[in-house]
């Protein structure tokens, strides 16, 4: 167990008032703990939000030796905070860790971390219908050395952020680009690390769709440019033909927890779930066919994010006649009841702060 210190802020900020938006306002306190090669984690402890002083040669600026998560917290009918599923999180992150030669964060001590700050800054948890408070645990490398190697020292540092709905529409489809230009990743590089150069190299084809009027890219497999992959800020999903079809876990794509609530709850469902390679082409027939029902996305930002067209090369298909899917709603209802307190949780997927 961390032994966390804690320094008040005093005077505490004031809340904010007016649309939150995401990931624009902070709140009070954040978390530090230091690492240093033979000494391991030490020196926990939740201070006043403040801007980081770090050396300009730290090894995160010249090589991006670097990871983050994301989660949130939740607030009850009752008042009470609850965490969602912040154990897969903390394993999340040594899989990151494991990949880019960051040292292990034991899971309990991600957990308590998280849980401890969450308590100390409940009051910014929001309550409004679609908000949260987003939580960012990252670390990054410090040691001040310009050679290429993994650092021997590291700072791991929670911050968090009162979010409104990460679309501002709410849940309402969007447009998805299929991006044949760019690749993202390919199996046994980083593409399943929640690591920063994944979303930077996303960056120019994102800025390519968002000017033809897509909200998001849909990435193909980097080998064969043939098979789909996942959305920028997401995990995807179809429903083809009365089954659930995601693409499988292969190396190059982000295990998401919403992506393994959702296929928990479809199965428990009944429903058929397939999770598979699955190609552009295989779409694009099930689009003309009539087979292809519904697609939407998962991920902790949106949760659910319906999609209403997909464009593929000349093609721009449009998906449940632009509208959001009976399952699409039926989940987002679902797994944000849960979040919320609202339907019970069998899983045991909340924790209590």
């Amino acid at each position: 167990m961390l032994n966390i210190k804690i320094t008040n802020n005093h005077p505490p900020k004031p809340k904010p008032a007016g649309p939150l938006g995401f990931g624009r306002i902070f709140t009070d306190h954040m978390f530090l703990m230091d690492y240093t090669e033979g000494q391991g984690w030490h020196d926990a402890r939740i201070v006043p939000y403040a801007d980081l002083t770090l050396s300009p040669s730290c090894m995160v600026f010249h090589y991006g030796q670097e990871m983050f998560e994301g989660l949130k917290a939740y607030k009850s009918a009752d008042g009470a905070v609850y965490l969602f599923r912040p154990d897969k999180n903390g394993e999340r992150t040594n899989a990151t860790n494991d990949r880019i030669c960051i040292p292990q964060i034991p899971v309990e001590d991600f957990v308590q971390a998280v849980s401890t700050l969450v308590n100390l800054d409940a009051d910014w948890v929001p309550t409004e219908p679609g908000t949260s408070l987003y939580i960012r645990p990252f670390i990054i490398a410090t040691e001040p050395f310009l050679g290429v190697a993994p650092s021997k020292n590291f700072l791991f540092v929670i911050i968090m952020s009162p979010s409104g709905m990460y679309y501002a529409e709410g849940l309402k489809p969007v447009g998805i680009w299929v991006e044949d230009e760019y690749v993202r990743a390919v199996r046994g590089g980083v593409g399943f690390a929640k690591t920063g150069g994944n979303y930077a190299a996303s960056m120019a084809a994102q800025q390519k769709a968002q000017k033809e009027g897509y909200a998001q890219v849909l990435w193909l497999d980097g080998v064969e440019r043939k098979y789909v992959e996942e959305v920028g800020a997401m995990n995807i999903f179809f429903k083809i033909g009365g089954k659930v079809v995601t693409p499988a876990l292969n190396g190059s794509i982000l295990p998401g927890i919403t992506r393994d609530s959702v296929l928990t709850l479809c199965r428990d469902w009944g429903l058929d779930v397939e999770e598979r390679a699955i190609s552009i082409d295989e779409l694009v027939a099930a689009q003309k066919s009539g087979a292809l029902e519904e697609v939407f996305g998962t991920g902790t930002a949106a949760v659910i994010t319906p999609v209403g067209r997909l464009r593929y090369q000349d093609d721009v298909m449009t998906i449940a006649d632009g509208g959001t899917g009976p399952l699409a709603t039926r989940l987002y209802e679902t797994v944000t009841g849960i979040q919320r307190g609202e339907i019970a949780d069998t899983y045991g997927w909340r924790i209590r702060v």
